[in-house]
C-alpha cells in the first residue's frame, strides 16, 4: 500500500511517499499545479493520499486526488487519535494536528512537547492522557531576520550561518547570533518550564533545521525531521 502525503506550508510545498508503514522519500515541489500532482500519482501510484495545507492552494488538486486515490484533507473534522481542550479547535492548523497525532502514536502515555520549526515555531503540548492542551507560536528564523531588516532603516537582510560566533564582531554576525542563539534560548526555556510543571515529560523537535538545533540544546530532545509526515500518515490510516 502506497500513501502520498502533501504538506503545503508558508515557505515550501513538499510531498512524502510512504510504502506500507515505512517512510520512503521526500519530494520538494515547485508548485501546486494539477500537472505536478498528476505526475506524482503516475510515478508512485498511491492508493491513498492526504493533504495538510496552511496556504490557499489550487483547489483542483483535491478533485484530482479524490478521483485517483482515497483522499483526505486534514481539518478540524478529521478523526484523531487525541482529544482537544482548547477554546477554538477549528483554528488549529493541520500541520499542528499532524504533529500531535505523531506524538500520540509514537510516544503515547507521556507528556509531549512537540516543537515544529518552520516559517513560525510552534510549541504543541499533548498530555499523557492524549489530550491537546495548546501551546505557543513564535516567529521562525527567516521571519526574525526579515523583521529586523524591514522594520529598521539600516540593518541588512542576512541569513543563517551555522558557524556564527556567539559574540558577533560585525552587524551580520550580531544579527546571526541574536536570531539563532535567541531561538536556542527560547527552546531551552520552553522545555525547562514545561518539564518543571509536568513529569513523565518528552520533547520532540522537527522541521528543516531540527537536527542542528537539537545538537545545540542541553535538554534531552528527540529530533525527527519527518515527524510531520509520519503524523500525516497516521491520520491517513485513521481516516482512509
Amino acid at each position: 500500500m502506497t500513501t502520498l502525503c502533501l504538506d503545503f506550508g508558508n515557505t515550501r510545498l513538499k510531498a512524502a511517499i510512504f510504502q506500507n508503514d515505512s517512510f520512503y522519500k521526500e519530494i520538494n515541489l515547485t508548485d501546486d499545479n494539477t500537472e505536478t500532482i498528476a505526475s506524482l500519482i503516475t510515478e508512485y501510484a498511491p492508493q491513498k493520499s492526504i493533504l495538510a495545507s496552511v496556504v490557499h492552494h489550487n483547489p483542483e488538486i483535491e478533485t484530482l486526488l479524490a478521483d485517483k486515490t482515497r483522499f483526505h484533507k486534514i481539518s478540524n473534522e478529521t478523526k484523531k487519535n487525541f482529544s482537544i481542550a482548547v477554546s477554538k479547535p477549528d483554528t488549529i492548523g493541520p500541520d499542528r494536528i499532524a504533529l500531535i497525532a505523531a506524538a500520540v502514536h509514537f510516544h503515547s502515555g507521556k507528556n509531549n512537547l512537540i516543537i515544529g520549526v518552520g516559517s513560525c515555531i510552534t510549541y504543541n503540548f499533548v498530555d499523557q492522557n492524549n489530550c491537546f492542551l495548546g501551546g505557543a507560536i513564535s516567529p521562525g528564523m527567516d521571519m526574525r531576520f526579515r523583521a529586523m531588516h524591514e522594520f529598521t532603516a539600516k540593518l541588512p537582510l542576512t541569513q543563517a550561518d551555522w558557524n556564527f560566533p556567539l559574540i558577533g564582531y560585525d552587524t551580520k554576525t550580531n544579527l546571526q547570533s541574536g536570531v539563532i542563539t535567541g531561538i536556542l534560548g527560547e527552546m531551552e526555556g520552553f522545555t525547562a518550564r514545561y518539564g518543571e510543571k509536568y513529569g513523565n515529560f518528552n520533547t520532540i523537535l522537527t522541521g528543516g533545521n531540527a537536527s542542528y538545533f537539537a545538537s545545540q540544546l542541553k535538554s534531552r530532545i528527540f529530533a525527527d525531521v519527518n515527524f510531520l509526515f509520519k503524523g500525516m500518515y497516521v491520520l491517513s490510516e485513521i481516516n482512509n
